[in-house]
């Protein structure tokens, strides 16, 4: 059924019987039918007339119901979505790990770092110069226990980075030799991840990934964060 101006351009997805149950009189007896409707003389086009103009309300109706029904559809969709925890992936050596991006302020490019006089932490590197301002520097090699040989990048062209966190007491840095970014994480790998132990995983760990084909290490915020305002202490 063709219908005119209007009603043409609303785009409407309705069935045979939505059609079928509308009288298109304009097609019939109208501007686009033999003329022959005894309100044309008055009206002059159909648009004008009181009758296709109860039409168009009509569908519109129907298509904001169908809407209505599209939207509440999808909503159902998006609570039926696999809940996500958003990670950051970083690598130390030759291993990966993730962090919660909640604790995460910023990343960083590599910035020189300068020691400081009589440190009292092994952790402590020294304080790098984040926009002007001065920021501790700590060690995750040290403080997760790991053993990271040198020239440990997998490649060339890899560009070490530094991780701005949030500590209880202001923000540290920490450098890293790669990051790849954040990903979204599914809760149920996580919590199986969690629930299969820490015991050989590592300090400050909550479980062990797997991702992109690699182990990856799931750090304890909490832990770790902890950590870092003992070091600073």
């Amino acid at each position: 059924m063709s219908t005119p101006d209007a009603l043409d351009t609303v785009g409407l997805d309705l069935t045979l019987t939505d059609t079928q149950a509308i009288d298109d009189c304009w097609n019939r007896i109208g501007i686009h039918g033999d003329k022959s409707c005894p309100l044309l003389a008055e009206h002059i086009h159909c648009r004008n007339c009181s009758v296709y103009s109860a039409a168009a309300t009509r569908l519109l109706d129907r298509y904001a119901l169908q809407q209505d029904d599209r939207h509440a559809m999808a909503a159902v969709a998006v609570d039926e979505k696999v809940v996500t925890r958003s990670l950051l992936m970083f690598r130390l050596g030759e291993e990966w790990l993730g962090i919660a991006t909640r604790c995460l302020v910023e990343v960083a490019p590599l910035q020189p770092i300068h020691s400081l006089p009589h440190q009292r932490s092994r952790a402590l590197l020294g304080v790098a110069n984040v926009r002007g301002a001065l920021v501790a520097c700590l060690s995750l090699v040290e403080l997760l226990g790991l053993d990271v040989t040198p020239n440990g990048a997998p490649g060339g062209r890899i560009m070490p980075r530094m991780l701005i966190i949030a500590a209880q007491d202001g923000p540290v840095v920490v450098p890293v030799d790669e990051v790849d970014g954040i990903h979204a994480i599914d809760e149920r790998a996580l919590k199986a991840a969690s629930a299969s132990g820490t015991q050989a995983s590592g300090r400050y760990t909550q479980g062990v990934l797997q991702w992109k084909g690699r182990s990856l290490r799931w750090l304890d915020e909490a832990q770790l964060l902890s950590a870092v305002t003992r070091s600073l202490t």
